[in-house]
């Protein structure tokens, strides 16, 4: 049986559950779900993992099929370093990146797990960062990057969520990110 990447990422969100890891969704999915359907090639994950979560979170995440790659070793050191570890997942190709909580992918920490929002997948509930919080973290890579996605992004969040997105907040973060002039750029041209 094929595997979509939502039934994948469903799978993965039940796992996290099941360990009471505090997750929530970003990147390309996240832009899906707050702006309009575009291709994507993984799926990110930001995640509060400790030390104790490891061992049985990998033994989890190899049971949804014998052949996906999972580094313990990968884990630790993100856990360590607050980087990233990925899941790949041979049947599909698709990589899940696993950001660890405090990474630079994670500006404002706990505040992005507290303002996380639930959007239904295939009738399972799934945490997204939030819009205004998918938003800061695009601006700043976009700000580290030379690739247009991330302004294509924030472009496409801000039209399709228009008069529901907080624009104090993004205006406030965007501002201690230094990422201000960025913002108010993208928001002038649309």
């Amino acid at each position: 049986m094929i595997i979509t990447p939502e039934q994948l990422l469903c799978k993965i969100a039940k796992i996290l559950e099941n360990f009471k890891i505090p997750y929530a969704v970003t990147g390309g999915f996240a832009v899906i779900a707050w702006g309009k359907p575009r291709t994507t090639a993984d799926i990110d994950i930001i995640v509060e993992l400790a030390p104790r979560d490891i061992k049985p979170l990998a033994k989890d995440l190899r049971s949804i099929d014998k052949a996906v790659y999972i580094s313990e070793d990968m884990m630790r050191d993100a856990l360590e370093y607050k980087g990233e570890f990925n899941f790949i997942h041979p049947q599909t190709g698709l990589k899940v990146d696993f950001w660890v909580k405090g990474s630079k992918a994670d500006i404002y920490g706990k505040l992005k797990f507290q303002r996380a929002r639930i959007k239904k997948i295939n009738n399972q509930e799934i945490y997204f960062v939030s819009p205004e919080d998918l938003i800061l973290s695009k601006l700043t890579w976009s700000k580290d990057s030379e690739s247009t996605r991330h302004i294509e992004d924030i472009k496409t969040v801000l039209d399709t969520q228009k008069s529901k997105l907080d624009l104090n907040y993004i205006k406030n973060w965007a501002e201690k990110q230094s990422t201000i002039k960025i913002l108010n750029k993208i928001r002038k041209n649309l």
